[in-house]
């Protein structure tokens, strides 16, 4: 089997790994950081220091499964992409949205994807960036929900397209 990678930032990881890693198609969802200047980051850095660095998804999929669009269609619909300050409850500069893109058929993608929601009246505020070097956070992050028996407080999913 031939994966590839998706990287999304939808505010605080747990909830974006949570229903990610339901999705038919996904093979693993590593919560991390990304697009920072600071090379290994800690959470505690990125929550507390100017890291630059956003909370993010890793996801590894099958394309022979799932489509890239369609995770991006999921992505558009489990956190707020109109907030511009945090998801939730979570206030700062690490829980903005952001889609990091590895090519320009994921850019197209994605901006295809604002477009109409943005038709439909959203005012998106997702930034798409190049994909920079992802870091995987501390193992504690790691499938947090499953590990403790919650369900997520910040994410839910809203039917957008």
């Amino acid at each position: 089997m031939t994966t590839k990678y998706a990287y999304f930032a939808g505010g605080c990881f747990w909830g974006v790994e949570y229903f990610f890693s339901k999705h038919a198609g996904v093979v693993k969802v590593l919560s991390g950081f990304m697009g920072g200047h600071i090379k290994e980051p800690t959470y505690h850095e990125v929550c507390y220091c100017e890291t630059g660095h956003l909370e993010v998804v890793q996801v590894e999929y099958d394309p022979n499964v799932v489509s890239y669009e369609t995770l991006a269609k999921l992505f558009f619909e489990i956190h707020n992409p109109e907030q511009t300050n945090g998801q939730g409850p979570d206030i700062g500069s690490q829980y903005l949205s952001a889609v990091f893109v590895s090519n320009e058929e994921e850019k197209n993608i994605i901006q295809n994807l604002i477009k109409i929601l943005t038709e439909k009246g959203l005012h998106v505020a997702t930034k798409i960036l190049e994909k920079k070097e992802f870091y995987a956070a501390e193992e504690y992050h790691q499938n947090y929900y499953q590990k403790n028996g919650k369900t997520p407080y910040c994410h839910k999913k809203v039917s957008r397209f």
